[in-house]
């Protein structure tokens, strides 16, 4: 077995979309039994008096397919324009229904796939 370099690995996670990414990390975490969490910095309670920071706005967002509808071809025709799957994926997330068709990602492109799936007749949930 050829051993892959940091950049070769690198360009070829570049070709796959965030839901193979999504089950690739998955199924890293079961095989070597690790978390891919952030690590979180642990804060004290705030100094009394001292003022509190307004919430950070999201800017990563998830669109969720909640239905198919009635045009379920056009429908997956969208899924697979979106997020590059082939046929049977699309149609299999489609089925799936809830299902993520992308995840974190910012706010306007969330807007127009979402706007693309509802135009299709999908049901679709913006989180």
């Amino acid at each position: 077995m050829v051993a892959l370099t940091q950049d070769e690995l690198l360009a070829e996670f570049e070709t796959m979309t965030l839901i193979q990414l999504s089950e690739f990390v998955k199924a890293f975490e079961e095989k070597f039994d690790v978390t891919a969490a952030a690590a979180v910095a642990v804060a004290g309670p705030a100094a009394p008096g001292a003022p509190v920071e307004a919430a950070e706005e999201q800017d990563e967002f998830d669109v969720i397919l909640t239905g198919a509808g009635d045009k379920k071809i056009q429908v997956i025709k969208v899924v697979r324009e979106l997020t590059s799957l082939g046929l049977k994926e699309a149609k299999d997330l489609v089925d799936g229904a809830p299902k993520p068709v992308l995840e974190k990602v910012a706010k306007d492109a969330a807007e127009k796939a979402a706007e693309s799936l509802k135009g299709a007749g999908a049901s679709v949930e913006v989180k």
